[in-house]
């Protein structure tokens, strides 16, 4: 069992449904948060105790430039990476700009965090933590769907390099927990950066799955498919 008591996670994507709900849990059960999004006023808002920074991780350099300033501050004992984007619409109206955005912060802003977080969550294990990174793939990645064939893609892409990296990781003793909730409402859909969202039945409560997750974490669990969250 991973104990969360006393350790410092970093949580992107901290004005989120599900960041913004992972992070308060990890904060009631006494870990101390570091909490990221682009809008700080609602990051104050959130009323959790925790360090705060503004950025958008879709530019260049942003997520090294992160870990570098976090890192600096002390241990880092896991990182949960609940950003991101989505985006609708058939492959034949797809814009180069959304795809590249969609790419951006879906996948290589969360593979630039791990990349930059190894040599300090190396350093938190040797020095007797349980460290981890936990990555939100979604459902969309064993269910590729069409009129979201480019969001799914971003997605795939990170699980691709996350089950990958497990194998590599866990010899350094770094847990990588990959999680693929089904649609759960977040709001996401209604904040899409191109195209409309089809009708959809209700998705799962972001409470719920915000839970089902912080359960994975202190389970010590690697791998939590859609399954999972029914």
């Amino acid at each position: 069992m991973t104990e969360l008591a006393g350790k410092r996670i970093l949580v992107t994507g901290g004005t989120g449904a599900l960041g913004s709900r992972i992070a308060r849990q990890l904060s009631e059960a006494g870990a101390h948060v570091v909490l990221t999004g682009r809008n700080g006023a609602k990051l104050q808002e959130l009323g959790i105790s925790s360090e705060l920074f503004t950025l958008d991780l879709a530019l260049p350099g942003a997520a090294e430039s992160l870990l570098n300033t976090v890192t600096s501050a002390g241990q880092l004992d896991g990182i949960v990476i609940a950003h991101g984007l989505v985006a609708f619409g058939p492959v034949s109206e797809l814009e180069v700009g959304t795809l590249s955005t969609l790419v951006a912060v879906n996948e290589t802003s969360a593979i630039e965090l791990i990349r930059a977080a190894i040599p300090a969550l190396v350093s938190a294990k040797a020095a007797g933590s349980d460290p981890f990174i936990v990555t939100i793939s979604g459902v969309i990645t064993d269910m590729p769907t069409a009129g979201m064939a480019a969001y799914g893609a971003s997605k795939a892409g990170l699980k691709a390099f996350v089950s990958a990296a497990q194998r590599e990781l866990r010899r350094e003793g770094i847990r990588i927990v990959d999680t693929r909730p089904p649609h759960t409402e977040t709001g996401l859909a209604s904040r899409a950066i191109a195209g409309i969202a089809p009708t959809m039945p209700e998705g799962l409560s972001p409470d719920a799955v915000a839970t089902r997750i912080v359960t994975a974490i202190t389970a010590d669990e690697k791998d939590v498919p859609a399954d999972a969250f029914s």
